[in-house]
């Protein structure tokens, strides 16, 4: 996956993340689902200057959601390494 210095159409003399603005179609690129069963998926929305990774993981019993909660907190303590991070669910489209 390449990411490339693409600038807004829609703002001038500004980068916006393409996939959080949605301004214009033709910037996104096919969404990519991989699933490894019905309870657990990422879900990949790459645009030509941003890229939105949303995790679905099982959370059946306590041990399950205990190790997602670290999880989470293992990725967000290195949040200042990604641009934008957020435990904000998506919907599929």
């Amino acid at each position: 996956m390449s990411l490339s210095n693409f600038a807004s159409q829609a703002s001038e003399r500004h980068n916006v993340p393409e996939i959080e603005a949605q301004t214009s179609p033709e910037v996104l690129l096919n969404p990519l689902t991989v699933s490894r069963n019905e309870n657990e998926r990422v879900f990949i929305e790459p645009s030509v200057n941003s890229i939105r990774v949303s995790i679905r993981i099982k959370q059946a019993d306590e041990i399950e959601h205990i190790l997602v909660h670290k999880f989470t907190r293992f990725l967000t303590q290195r949040a200042e390494s990604f641009f934008i991070l957020r435990r904000k669910p998506v919907k599929v489209r």
